[in-house]
């Protein structure tokens, strides 16, 4: 993409180049004194110093430049009217990427030129009008022609950046996917193997040390298989995304609504809308720990006595709800403690949005949206 933008940037130097030696050549020779050659000279020197030095972003014209080169051919003009189509080298970079503008240039150059050979001569000719309108069409196809190379690049460099996005985010996403599922298999490996095997090695030391009580060795073994096991329980719940498992995300919604009812009393309840479709193990991730920080600040602060959980599967995205009829709160300070913040964070990263919409009196609900993503 910077060789392209370089090449256009050569094709804009190249017309400015061009039309300001067609449109001062034949004035310069016909006054043919140094002053009017200096503020030529001048207008190019003007032009190199903002767009080839300074090389400023593509479409912008600075408006310094217009400024000094509309002064430099005022000058010209004042020397000799003959220099009326030298405004149009000043455009050259407003032609590039507003046709009208040019076109509007050209014709004005057009009309001055035939009123500049009219004043002089007190007529215009057939030839000069053909000449002029020839000139004119020319320029005006160039303009044309170089203002839609110049819409062509910033729709192709457009596409390019859109293309280029989709392909991090793809690759940030299926990397996550990755890691999530081997996340996954490995907590599924140690839970089958690891954890399986010392449960059954406590199991055995237990019916063992009903026959010997006062073995000391054998307390020692099963204190240490009982906190093995306790550790490995540990490590598969860390490999987990909460309670994230083999069922998928809608029975982990369901279980943390049966655990918040029992334990509190609340009358909490999952309900799930929409076509269930498969769902990125990242994705389920995300969408559970959100549920369980919206449940747990329910649980702590709303004073609630209904929780609702909705996942909803739309066209393009699922969108998960809490909604509780607690105390709410002031939605500006929604997001002042760290556990909502973090996953309005983990959200935007995955291209997704978290609301939260509230007011004293009124309940709550967190609106966590993401795009559908299958796995």
């Amino acid at each position: 993409m910077e060789s392209w933008e370089r090449s256009r940037r050569l094709w804009q130097h190249a017309f400015f180049l061009s039309w300001l030696v067609l449109t001062s050549a034949g004035p310069v020779m016909e006054v043919g004194r140094v002053l009017p050659v200096a503020l030529v000279a001048g207008l190019a020197a003007w032009y190199a110093v903002w767009f080839v030095l300074r090389t400023p972003p593509v479409g912008e014209v600075p408006r310094p430049y217009v400024v000094g080169g509309g002064l430099l051919w005022l000058g010209l003009f004042a020397i000799d009217s003959s220099f009326l189509a030298v405004c149009l080298s000043v455009l050259v970079p407003y032609c590039m990427d507003a046709v009208r503008i040019g076109l509007v240039a050209v014709l004005s150059c057009a009309g001055g030129w035939l009123w500049h050979r009219h004043h002089e001569s007190g007529s215009v000719t057939w030839a000069e009008i053909a000449t002029t309108a020839l000139i004119a069409i020319s320029a005006a196809t160039s303009v044309g022609y170089f203002s839609s190379v110049a819409r062509q690049s910033d729709e192709r460099k457009e596409l390019i950046d859109q293309l280029q996005a989709a392909q991090e985010a793809r690759a940030v996403a299926e990397r996550q996917a990755g890691v999530a599922a081997e996340r996954q298999r490995l907590a599924r490996d140690i839970h089958d193997s690891l954890t399986q095997g010392l449960a059954s090695v406590v199991m055995l030391l237990e019916a063992a040390q009903e026959r010997l009580p006062d073995d000391r060795h054998l307390t020692h073994a099963l204190r240490a298989a009982r906190e093995n096991l306790t550790e490995s329980r540990r490590v598969v719940l860390a490999l987990r995304p909460g309670e994230l498992d083999d069922d998928g995300l809608p029975e982990a919604l369901r279980r943390l609504s049966r655990r918040l009812s029992d334990e509190t009393g609340i009358h909490a309840n999952a309900l799930i809308t929409g076509a269930l479709r498969p769902l990125d193990v990242h994705i389920q991730g995300e969408l559970l720990r959100v549920a369980q920080e919206a449940v747990a600040n329910a649980r702590r602060h709303a004073r609630a006595a209904q929780v609702t959980l909705t996942l909803s599967f739309m066209e393009d995205v699922v969108v998960l709800d809490v909604h509780d009829d607690g105390e709410g709160f002031d939605p500006d300070r929604a997001f002042a403690g760290h556990g909502l913040l973090i996953m309005l964070e983990r959200m935007e990263q995955l291209g997704g949005t978290l609301l939260v919409e509230s007011a004293p009196g009124e309940g709550t609900t967190v609106v966590a949206s993401l795009p559908m993503a299958t796995r």
